[in-house]
């Protein structure tokens, strides 16, 4: 998906909307939004990268915890 595509002329939408008025300003809640719609917008470019983003983002939250 690229950011000039209808794809993401229609994705970004509702991922507006989910976010504003779906997820009842729950800081928790929109953070997980973020991250899945994250997800599902880099593997919609290629599917079987999705594991190195899970990874970087396992590391990172780790390293995060631990400093």
């Amino acid at each position: 998906m690229f950011f000039n595509s209808i794809d993401f002329a229609v994705f970004l939408p509702i991922v507006f909307i989910l976010y504003w008025f779906v997820t009842n300003k729950s800081l928790k809640l929109q953070n997980f939004l973020i991250v899945a719609a994250s997800y599902v917008f880099y593997g919609w470019w290629d599917w079987r990268f999705l594991s190195l983003i899970l990874f970087s983002t396992l590391v990172d939250y780790l390293i995060g915890v631990g400093l």
